[in-house]
C-alpha cells in the first residue's frame, strides 16, 4: 500500500494515464464481447429487413457487403448518418415497402453473385 502511495504522489499523470488506457481498453473489450454474442445467435442473421434496420445492420445479417447494398439502395446523398430503411424510404418520397422489396432483392442478388462459404 505504502508504493502504491509513493507511486500516486511522484507519478501521479502517469497513473492516471494509465488507468484512462485500462478504462478504455476494458470499454472497447466489454463492446466486443457483446457484439460477439448478440452476432453469435442464429435469430440474427438473415433476418427479414424492417423499418428500423439500417443497410448496415442488414448487410451484417445477412453477410453481404455493406457498400453494394448502399449502392442498389441509391441513397439519397443528404442522408450523412447511417439512416435506417424507413429514412431512405422519407427521404426518397416513396413507401417503405418499396424500399424493403429493393432490399430484399438486393440481398438475393448479392447471395447469388458471392462466393460459397469457404472460398470453395
Amino acid at each position: 500500500m505504502k508504493d502504491l502511495r509513493l507511486l500516486w504522489r511522484r507519478h501521479r499523470v502517469t497513473v492516471l494515464a494509465f488507468g484512462l488506457a485500462l478504462a478504455v481498453a476494458l470499454f472497447f473489450a466489454v463492446r466486443l464481447i457483446l457484439s460477439a454474442i448478440y452476432w453469435a445467435d442464429p435469430s440474427h442473421r438473415d433476418q427479414h429487413p424492417e423499418a428500423w434496420m439500417t443497410p448496415g445492420y442488414v448487410a451484417h445479417s445477412w453477410h453481404v457487403p455493406r457498400e453494394a447494398l448502399v449502392q442498389y439502395l441509391d441513397i439519397p446523398p443528404e442522408l450523412k448518418r447511417p439512416a435506417t430503411i424507413e429514412e431512405i424510404a422519407r427521404a426518397r418520397g416513396v413507401g417503405v415497402d418499396q424500399v424493403i422489396r429493393e432490399v430484399e432483392a438486393a440481398l438475393a442478388e448479392l447471395r447469388a453473385s458471392a462466393p460459397p462459404p469457404g472460398g470453395q
